[in-house]
C-alpha cells in the first residue's frame, strides 16, 4: 500500500519521478502535464526547471540538471501553468513563473529552429533562390520547402505549382514560419525568400522542429494539404485544443 500511494503521489506531480514510472508501466518514455494530467511523450512537452534564484527555467532539449516538472508545449497551456502556480506545486518549492514565460518559451523553441537550419546549411543541405528552388524541386530529392513569412504570393504560388507537378499528392511541406532578417541570419547569406532543403538528417531534424513550434503556437502542421500556412497569422490554420486543422495554400 505504501509503495502504492508513492507512485500515485509521482504521479499526480508531474515531475520527473513520474517519467520514470510511466516508462516502467508503459511502451513510451510518457510524461505527465502539471496543467492537463495528460501522460505524452517528451516531444510533446517542455521540461521546466528550477533555477538558482528560484525562477522557473524552461528546458526545451531536457538537459538540464535537478528536479523538473512536463508541461504540454502548447504556448495557452504554459500560459495556465503560470496563472495557476502550478510550477510551485509540481517543484514543491517557492518557484517564482514569469508572467512572459510562454514568450520565452516561444523564443527558445525559435532559436532552436534557426539554430538547425543553420547546421543544415553548414551540412550543404540548404540550396536558396527561386530558380535554384525549382531546379532542386525538378530533382525530386527535397525535404522541404521554405519561404519567408513576407514572401511574394506569385513566387511562392509558382513554387507550389512546381511542387505539385512533381510530387503530387505528396509533395514535401512548405513552412513561413521564419521573416527574412531571421533566415539570412541562419543560412549567412542576404535576401533569402524562398529556400529549399535536400533530404538529409539534418534537414529532418529542422522539420521536426519547426513542427514543435508551430503546434506551440497553436498552428497547423499537418501533413494534408501538404501546401500549408505555418505563420502565426494563419487564421485558418489555428486549431483548439481537439486536435489540428490543415492550413491555408500559400
Amino acid at each position: 500500500m505504501l509503495a502504492q500511494a508513492r507512485d500515485e503521489a509521482a504521479l499526480a506531480g508531474g515531475s520527473d519521478s513520474a517519467g520514470r514510472l510511466g516508462r516502467a508501466n508503459c511502451d513510451g518514455p510518457e510524461r505527465m502535464c502539471i496543467v492537463t494530467r495528460d501522460r505524452r511523450g517528451p516531444e510533446d512537452l517542455i521540461r521546466f526547471v528550477l533555477g538558482p534564484d528560484g525562477n522557473v527555467v524552461p528546458d526545451i532539449k531536457a538537459k538540464l540538471p535537478g528536479r523538473g516538472v512536463w508541461v504540454t508545449a502548447r504556448a495557452q497551456i504554459v500560459e495556465q501553468a503560470v496563472r495557476r502556480q502550478a510550477f510551485a506545486r509540481g517543484l514543491k518549492a517557492n518557484a517564482k513563473a514569469a508572467i512572459t514565460l510562454p514568450d520565452d518559451v516561444d523564443a527558445l523553441l525559435e532559436r532552436d529552429c534557426l539554430q538547425s537550419l543553420s547546421l543544415a546549411n553548414k551540412a550543404g543541405a540548404v540550396v536558396t533562390g527561386f530558380t535554384k528552388v525549382e531546379t532542386a524541386i525538378e530533382s525530386g530529392k527535397i525535404a522541404l520547402v521554405l519561404h519567408a513569412r513576407d514572401a511574394g504570393a506569385d513566387g511562392s504560388r509558382k513554387i507550389a505549382q512546381a511542387l505539385r507537378r512533381k510530387f503530387g499528392p505528396d509533395a514535401p511541406p512548405q513552412i513561413n514560419l521564419f521573416g527574412p532578417n531571421q533566415l539570412d541570419l541562419a543560412l549567412g547569406r542576404a535576401n533569402v525568400v524562398h529556400a529549399a532543403l535536400k533530404a538529409s538528417p539534418a534537414s529532418s531534424a529542422f522539420l521536426v522542429r519547426c513542427r514543435r513550434l508551430a503546434a506551440y503556437r497553436a498552428t497547423s502542421i499537418a501533413d494534408e494539404p501538404r501546401e500549408i500556412d505555418l505563420s502565426p497569422e494563419a487564421g485558418s490554420g489555428v486549431v483548439d485544443e481537439q486536435g489540428l486543422r490543415p492550413g491555408t495554400e500559400v
